[in-house]
């Protein structure tokens, strides 16, 4: 279907392993955030589309919910040799979709949404779906219909990691991408068609979220659905949801700390903080977004980030020694990051590296000048909110157990960050009210369980942990 680039024209849905001319919602212009300008076309799905498509993933549950394990393996690994072979196109359709820089759509992007697939087959060799308990035989079985509804900023690592342990378990599901980054939602679909995903098993329904999302999440034959998006949002799936006692796995919004132990290296952890808030223009809900420093060294990191935050270049054409990040997704996400810093002037920040307006001799797309507030405090709006863009905020504690409040001291719990003596700092981790920390830059690790505590979400997603979201627990008394 998308022969030529013509993902660019979404205009079908793909339900019962058939691709079902859509327009029911009207269509809606994809804007390239580079550009500012028009790249593809997205016909919008109805109540009507999503009933077709639950239907379908019903009718297919039936057979799907009781295939074998060895089918879902190969089915897997099908859909991970057909995804390998379409890279070039995945990294182009979320260039386009998101202005992702060509590094970073090739790269992560892509590379994100392989390795959840391989994680998910890998699983499968090692998970025990029975196991005996005193008397009785526990089994875990699949929970049936999802509804999987997934955002803009991470689009392959988000549908993957949802799509695949879904399947290895043996659910059918109905996924609805974001409207603001439909391509590389539609060639997925055209990789699970390629790999002969049996028809109703995995059904796309593009749409927006009042309208696709609300059906989906309220609708009485979907078991169980996995969101990730904004807190705000995240509330509403949940009451939709509520009516029909449905399970709700959700991944919400962040506002992690990065706390910079008085052991660590100051110049290195900074530097670090600094590119991976920078990393996908800030548009990820675990970004390190409050650095905390000890107070006495607050002016000494204030510097190292400075230097760290113009040694990034957000634009086209960026010099290439530079780091260089691209634009934040539309025009509403740019001037809600241009508000937040002027609050944070405002507010008495000061303001280190950034700010706002477009970087210098940037005339067109939505690019925010990597952005540095320092001497913030805990209750400032840009400590408080999730910006969703390229700005850190850095704050200065007295102690390790002043440190340690700050960082909890937040409405969210997604993820924490901790530089510092690997003692030291895993015992810090332990007393962070956070569902991942990460010790030391270190990588990212897809087996890990990701999920968040308080208005973060729940449930949890990646490698073994995520099996659980999408499986009913029975247990079989006596003989």
């Amino acid at each position: 279907m998308s022969e030529g680039g013509e993902w660019r024209n979404n205009l079908h849905h793909y339900i019962d392993g058939r691709w079902i001319e859509a327009g029911a919602g009207g269509t809606l212009e994809i804007v390239d955030p580079a550009e500012e300008s028009g790249c593809g076309t997205l016909a919008l799905g109805g109540e009507a589309d999503v009933d077709d498509a639950v239907r379908a993933a019903r009718a297919a549950f039936e057979t799907f919910g009781c295939s074998t394990l060895a089918a879902r393996k190969q089915l897997l690994e099908r859909i991970i040799e057909c995804y390998s072979a379409r890279r070039a196109e995945l990294a182009d359709a979320v260039r386009r979709e998101m202005g992702a820089p060509a590094w970073l759509a090739a790269g992560l992007q892509v590379d994100l949404g392989l390795a959840h697939l391989r994680s998910a087959r890998e699983v499968l060799d090692r998970y025990a779906f029975e196991h005996d308990a005193g008397r009785s035989r526990i089994v875990s079985e699949p929970i049936g219909v999802c509804a999987l509804i997934t955002p803009w900023n991470w689009p392959l690592n988000q549908i993957a990691c949802k799509v695949a342990p879904a399947l290895a378990t043996g659910c059918t599901m109905v996924l609805k991408p974001s409207e603001l980054a439909p391509f590389s939602a539609t060639l997925f679909a055209e990789i699970l068609d390629e790999a002969q995903t049996p028809a109703g098993v995995f059904n796309l329904v593009h749409g927006d979220g009042a309208t696709v999302g609300s059906a989906l999440s309220r609708h009485p034959d979907v078991d169980m659905v996995s969101f990730t998006g904004s807190t705000r949002a995240g509330v509403q799936v949940a009451l939709n949801a509520a009516p029909t006692i449905k399970r709700v796995s959700q991944e919400l919004g962040g506002k992690s700390a990065n706390l910079i132990l008085r052991s660590a290296d100051l110049e290195a952890a900074v530097v670090d903080g600094v590119r991976t808030i920078m990393l996908n223009s800030g548009q990820s809900c675990n970004a390190p977004s409050r650095m905390l420093v000890p107070r006495e060294r607050l002016a000494q990191a204030s510097d190292y980030a400075r230097r760290a935050a113009q040694a990034i270049a957000a634009g086209p054409g960026a010099p290439g020694t530079q780091i260089t990040i691209g634009p934040v997704a539309s025009r509403a996400q740019f001037e809600k990051i241009q508000g937040l810093i002027r609050r944070g002037m405002e507010e008495g920040a000061t303001l280190v590296a950034g700010g706002p307006g477009r970087p210098d001799g940037v005339e067109r797309g939505f690019y925010v000048r990597p952005t540095v507030f320092a001497d913030v405090h805990n209750d400032m709006t840009i400590a408080r909110e999730e910006i969703f863009g390229p700005v850190l905020v850095m704050i200065g504690y007295d102690s390790e157990e002043d440190a340690i409040a700050i960082a909890n001291d937040t409405p969210y719990g997604l993820a924490a960050y901790v530089q510092g003596e690997p003692g030291e700092a895993r015992r810090v981790a332990a007393r962070l009210r956070a569902g991942q920390v990460v010790l030391n830059g270190a990588s990212l690790d897809t087996d890990a369980p990701f999920g968040g505590y308080k208005q973060s979400g729940n449930g949890r997603e990646w490698g073994e942990h995520a099996f659980a979201e999408y499986l009913e627990t029975k247990a079989i008394v006596g003989a």
